[in-house]
């Protein structure tokens, strides 16, 4: 079997865990505001899940001094597709080796990407089984709309701060075989951000250039509504009860997707849009690149419309370099 044949050895991405410092404010940002469920608290971790995620959780709260991220889980195609990723991984040597160390989730190659951001690759999991009163009369639905928040409904994609955007774009595309869907270049045509997909969503990672050189940084995980209107919805809500709006309502030029940017109360970012962005059925598809060299491009790819955003955008990640309130003051 060719290796264009193993393009899809990652399926979707299962979950992405979160160190916050203020864990139980943290939980009620996901829970109240957004809607998601509690499934299960285990000492210093909490997991939730949005109503339309069909596995036990998508987030997990850990407990930590700083904000940043744990970990990110991936779901492989195929329990062969599982061992030929864990050959590829260990091959680049950038594997920790295998791990069951999560609730409702089986055994899971551990690894790293180039910048050191932990993920896991896993074939088992759990699903999520609704109580009776939270079956939705939908079948192809795992539990009824919750009436709580405005809430989302599923888990879509992850952007991570990288040192070094070609050698870790090389990396997800190379020996993980996701497709390279957008691009952005910089002055001289220096690789600035990649959007990479392993489905016809445009991405469900994406690599950024981290201006303060720091590797291993989280810059957001994005959760999906549906429809634009809940943008202004919860975008209300958030101005009433004190939750930071980085950026949006409005919509990018790069995936097309209805954004909103904001900071749950222990310092990380979380993406909220309202659009799927555009799918690619293409099994040609030809990287669109961005060249934000130039000014046209710079504006459109970021800001379709919905206003610019600041310029806390392209500097904090977390951990933070600097503290979130020093970067908010001076945006």
């Amino acid at each position: 079997m060719s290796e264009q044949e193993h393009r899809f050895d990652v399926a979707q991405l299962v979950s992405v865990a979160l160190f916050s410092p203020k864990p139980d404010e943290t939980v009620r940002f996901f829970h109240d505001f957004l809607g998601m469920e509690i499934s299960h608290q285990e000492g210093q971790a909490v997991y939730l899940r949005a109503y339309e995620d069909f596995y036990q959780y998508t987030m997990k709260v850990v407990e930590a001094p700083q904000a940043g991220m744990e970990a990110v889980t991936w779901r492989a195609a195929s329990p062969q597709a599982l061992e030929r990723r864990v050959q590829a991984l260990e091959a680049a040597g950038l594997g920790l080796g295998w791990v069951e160390d999560d609730y409702a989730h089986g055994p899971a190659y551990k690894f790293t990407s180039p910048d050191g951001h932990v993920q896991k690759l896993l074939w088992e999991l759990d699903y999520y089984q609704a109580p009776p009163e939270m079956k939705s009369k939908l079948k192809n639905r795992p539990q009824k709309r919750p009436l709580r928040g405005v809430p989302v409904r599923r888990i879509d994609h992850v952007n991570l701060m990288v040192s070094d955007v070609p050698q870790n774009t090389d990396f997800f595309a190379n020996v993980l075989n996701f497709k390279i869907r957008e691009q952005k270049i910089g002055d001289g045509g220096a690789l600035v951000g990649s959007w990479l997909s392993v489905s016809p969503l445009v991405h469900e990672l994406a690599v950024m250039k981290d201006s303060s050189g720091a590797k291993g940084r989280f810059h957001h995980v994005a959760y999906w509504y549906g429809a634009p209107q809940h943008l202004l919805d919860i975008a209300d809500i958030f101005s009433d009860y004190d939750i930071i709006i980085e950026g949006g309502p409005g919509k990018h030029g790069t995936t097309q997707a209805y954004y909103m940017y904001v900071f749950e109360p222990g310092g990380n970012r979380v993406e909220l849009f309202g659009d799927t962005g555009y799918l690619i059925f293409d099994p040609d598809w030809q990287t669109v690149i961005w060249d934000v060299a130039n000014e046209v491009d710079l504006e459109k790819s970021s800001i379709w419309f919905g206003g610019h955003l600041p310029k806390t955008f392209y500097t904090y990640g977390t951990p933070p370099v600097e503290s979130l309130e020093v970067l908010m003051g001076s945006a």
